[in-house]
């Protein structure tokens, strides 16, 4: 398929802005690309998809995200509200969790993934958690991702919260699915770890000792003080030295959140070469403060963007870390529009890359033909030095029309094509009465 008479935004290292342009999808990547008449008389007998004058863009990446997490919407915790980050995790979260079966590990995959779709973001880096259906639950959610088309990451939360026998169902739970995507052109699987306030040293080695050197893990990390305060009382040590000691930090490790690391952790992580996610609706949301963001990217960490569960319309994520940083410090020079554009765009698909071993989230030929079109028509120049600040104060999720992955058209002209929005939506309010009601349960003891 040749996708003609749009503007294309490359991204990748050299980012360029190439109007009345046109790029060749084969085979799942694309082949070439360039100006659109050289293409057409080049390539004269290609279907051929009109991109109207639209933008012709990679497809987003998220880099930390919990489906899960989708049954919470709305949803009225018993009692008080919460007056901190550990009281959301007690009375929200850890019951929650308790409270899905397989049918709602589906039916929450599948409303996150119409989201994701509508939104143009076709990578997802998943963090799943369900203490009462661990086994096989990966593989639910692989499923929906499958018959979306859309490209994931998957893995199990194992904490030792519930209990020994759950911990060792999570461990396996993540062993098998890693193992068994390895090679699977859409989908692969991390080690999944809840936080270090929730797991003990015979767990964390444990799980250091089954990873092969080229798998790493995907860990919560000092999003709010107690993780810090916790591992101090209760191993002498700050989360990141902590999780270096055991073997954790990885060049495949991916360590969400980090809000309340210090300058020395900072140095653990760079020296190591992890990934750090950052979630800035929902640190603002929980009330945990807001990550050293500045100071990571300027020491060249790789700092990539999420959303923690919140919508995959991933330019809002980006527009709240660029008004996060500047009104946490009143300084209008905190997270620098280009700044936030590197870690949403260039990290987040090295991050991708990474995990599929392929060129993901930029055109480019070879890289998978993961491609975007956006209905932005602006008024000012629009060029590769001055695109962040277009997309931060003039891109609204709504303007993404047509969403391709690996090739294959998934939404065009709005109207989604690998789901039933409508039925999806049907079928999770069927099941959300009896998540709730169990959750109320879990919640009042």
């Amino acid at each position: 398929m040749l996708i003609t008479n749009g503007t294309l935004i490359t991204w990748g290292a050299a980012n360029q802005v190439i109007s009345d342009g046109a790029v060749l999808l084969e085979d799942g990547q694309i082949s070439d690309l360039g100006s659109a008449r050289a293409l057409e008389e080049k390539y004269p007998t290609v279907e051929r998809l009109d991109a109207r004058g639209q933008l012709i863009m990679p497809g987003l990446i998220c880099a930390h995200t919990h489906f899960y997490g989708a049954y919470a919407r709305g949803m009225a915790i018993p009692g008080d509200p919460p007056r901190d980050f550990p009281e959301i995790l007690r009375r929200l979260w850890w019951n929650l969790d308790k409270a899905l079966d397989a049918d709602s590990v589906r039916a929450s995959a599948q409303v996150c993934l119409v989201d994701a779709i509508k939104h143009g973001t076709t990578t997802v880096f998943d963090h799943h958690a369900s203490p009462n259906a661990i086994d096989g639950s990966l593989d639910i959610i692989a499923r929906e991702v499958e018959d979306a088309g859309l490209r994931a990451v998957l893995c199990y939360e194992v904490s030792d919260r519930d209990g020994e026998a759950r911990t060792q169902a999570g461990i396996a739970e993540n062993l098998r699915f890693m193992r068994e995507h390895k090679t699977h052109p859409r989908l692969r699987g991390t080690f999944g770890l809840h936080a270090s306030l929730s797991l003990s040293d015979a767990t964390l080695r444990q799980v250091a000792t089954s990873l092969h050197d080229d798998e790493g893990v995907h860990i919560h990390v000092a999003e709010h003080e107690a993780d810090e305060e916790d591992s101090i009382a209760q191993h002498g040590l700050r989360v990141l030295h902590r999780l270096r000691a055991l073997g954790l930090l990885r060049p495949q490790t991916i360590l969400a959140h980090c809000v309340h690391i210090d300058e020395a952790e900072r140095e653990v992580i760079r020296t190591n070469g992890c990934w750090v996610t950052h979630q800035p609706r929902s640190n603002m949301n929980n009330a945990v403060g807001a990550m050293a963001f500045d100071s990571m990217m300027n020491a060249g960490m790789q700092v990539c963007i999420g959303n923690d569960g919140f919508s995959n319309a991933m330019w809002e994520e980006w527009k709240a870390a660029y008004f996060l940083h500047k009104s946490t410090h009143r300084d209008p020079r905190r997270a620098n529009g280009a700044h936030v554009a590197q870690a949403g765009a260039l990290h987040n698909a090295a991050l991708a890359s990474a995990a599929f071993g392929v060129p993901v989230g930029a055109l480019a030929v070879g890289a998978r033909a993961d491609i975007i079109l956006v209905d932005y028509h602006p008024f000012t120049p629009l060029n590769s030095g001055n695109l962040p600040w277009h997309i931060l104060f003039g891109f609204e999720p709504s303007m993404v029309t047509t969403t391709i992955c690996q090739g294959k058209l998934l939404m065009r002209d709005r109207a989604l094509l690998t789901m039933d929005e409508t039925q999806v939506a049907r079928d999770a309010l069927a099941l959300a009465p009896g998540v709730w009601e169990r959750y109320t349960r879990f919640a009042t003891g």
